[in-house]
Formats: structure tokens, sequence, C-alpha cells
């Protein structure tokens, strides 16, 4: 099996599975796919609070500016 195919075969499942368009599977890096797909399998953990979600938010901007 390819890369290809094991690519398209991928984002065939997180289309299915995440409701993820192409754009979405190609510019998610794979700790990122990795990440998400844990957290789905994971017994119950609570996800991050609001606040702990804006502090990391803050700590690790997308855009070089900081603007979120």
């Amino acid at each position: 099996m390819t890369f290809a195919d094991v690519a398209a075969r991928l984002a065939a499942r997180t289309a299915l599975t995440l409701g993820w368009r192409p754009d979405d599977f190609w510019n998610a890096t794979p700790g990122e796919l990795l990440g998400i797909l844990q957290a789905m399998a994971s017994d119950g953990e609570a996800p991050p609070s609001p606040d702990i979600m804006h502090r990391l938010m803050t700590q690790f901007p997308d855009s070089p500016s900081g603007e979120t």
C-alpha cells in the first residue's frame, strides 16, 4: 500500500468520523490528529475548562500578532 493509499483512507475516515473536509485533514498535523483521536477514545477525562483554553490560546497564538 502506498502513502497516497493510506492518506486517502485516513482522509476518508476523518471525513466520516470527524466531519472533516479534505482541507481540514491536509492542514492538520499528525500530532493534532492523534490528539483528537486519543481524546475521542478517552475514558471520560474532562476537557480543558474555558479558562485553561483561553490561557493556552494566549500563550500559543495561531497568528504572529497574537490575535485570536
